[in-house]
């Protein structure tokens, strides 16, 4: 599957271009007629065009697209007139050619899942399965709106984890800046002015300290920056690798509180998935297989590998995930009565909701226990150095005096 750009010719005369994903130049043809529209160019997107981040469709689009495309199904209007009116009305130039492509691949007698897995980047695995499982089951709408739902939870979860990290982040970068000034800049200032005082053999233990600090940090600046550069590399490098990737992920669950955040977040997100994916008729080794692509954690995704497994060979549910001793007994003892009871997918979203309540509550704590952490760290920090240059201050003033 390649990416070709195309310039097409409507009845009305207009020209218009865009992009799509297919097999070869003749695909991207049959599709343009496929519209209605006549081809005047086509060829395969150069390497140096894709400067573009992402797809260009965001979570919002999605959200609105298929709630209203839902919507429309209720109401009995065809798929392709649905999706004729939303490729209309989007405001999303990118989203529009995706959406009159699948309409084209609708037109030309695929199904809609199908026509959706030609754009992998903007419906994912778990969006296709849900839709094509809506089809068979002939309740495309339901489904639609049980994933708009899942997919705004799911933008939630991450958005909280985004603002857990963010002031923190932000008063790490303004710390190491502010710290950078004063050992580069402002501590050799008053090293040349202790100096010209005469007074530079005579400076408290602490302030002399400090000035060595600086001396170092100026004279191996570049090194310290360049080790900062290797490390964070060396880092990007070994999470690109299978081994390194679960090591990290492994060391990211074991931290204290933040580690405990974590694997509510990991909970929560499997137990919807799995949950929503069950709710809509998907058979239970399609969706652990599904979930598994969106856990998030290379851990957690083996475990429910390891699930899987173990069930196709005739186990129930709970008891492998038990085995992996990623999920907390509670979930598993839940998991267990979902299957005993046959209400597995109605247990799984409860867990999902609890847990989702859990991650609000870890995540405004946790912001709650960084902040004052950071300002008395940040704040300490400055105030020792500061402390350290004005001591020798207040005793050449006194000197002064008594002269």
């Amino acid at each position: 599957m390649a990416e070709f750009v195309w310039e097409a010719r409507a009845r009305t005369g207009e020209l218009r271009k865009g992009s799509m994903e297919a097999e070869s130049e003749e695909a991207v043809n049959q599709r343009l007629r496929g519209q209605q529209l006549q081809p005047t160019k086509v060829k395969k997107k150069s390497r140096e065009l894709k400067f573009r981040v992402g797809t260009g469709v965001g979570t919002k689009d999605l959200v609105t697209f298929t709630r209203l495309f839902a919507t429309m199904i209720d109401a009995g209007l065809p798929i392709v007139q649905c999706l004729d009116i939303l490729q209309g009305q989007t405001d999303n130039k990118n989203f529009a050619v995706v959406l009159r492509d699948v309409k084209a691949g609708v037109e030309q007698g695929a199904t809609f899942s199908d026509s959706l897995r030609r754009h992998p980047k903007v419906f994912d695995h778990l969006y296709v399965n849900l839709v094509q499982a809506g089809e068979v089951g002939g309740i495309l709408d339901t489904i639609l709106n049980r994933l708009a739902v899942y997919i705004e939870k799911a933008m939630k979860l991450k958005r909280q984890v985004r603002g857990a990290m963010a002031y923190p982040s932000i008063v790490v970068c303004v710390f190491l800046l502010v710290l950078a000034i004063l050992l580069g800049f402002v501590i050799p200032g008053f090293e040349t002015m202790f100096k010209d005082f005469g007074a530079k053999d005579e400076l408290p233990a602490l302030t002399k300290l400090v000035m060595k600090v600086s001396k170092g940090f100026v004279s191996n600046g570049l090194w310290v920056f360049l080790g900062l550069v290797a490390f964070i590399g060396g880092v990007s490098y070994v999470y690109k690798t299978p081994a390194g990737k679960k090591f990290i992920h492994k060391w990211m669950l074991r931290l204290p509180i933040i580690g405990d955040v974590l694997r509510k977040i990991s909970v929560a997100r499997f137990t919807r998935t799995l949950g929503t994916l069950l709710t809509s008729g998907v058979p239970i080794l399609d969706a652990l297989e599904i979930v598994a692509k969106t856990a998030g954690n290379v851990v957690v995704e083996e475990a429910i590998l390891y699930s899987r497994l173990k069930i196709a060979e005739g186990k129930n549910m709970a008891q492998p995930l038990m085995e992996t001793a990623v999920f907390p007994t509670m979930v598993v003892q839940m998991v267990a009565v979902g299957e005993q009871t046959g209400a597995l997918d109605t247990m799984l979203n409860k867990i999902a909701d609890f847990y989702e309540e859990e991650v609000d509550v870890a995540v405004s704590a946790l912001t709650s226990m960084i902040e004052p952490a950071m300002m008395v760290g940040v704040g300490g920090t400055v105030g020792v150095v500061l402390i350290a240059m004005y001591l020798p201050i207040f005793s050449i003033a006194g000197k002064i005096k008594a002269d």
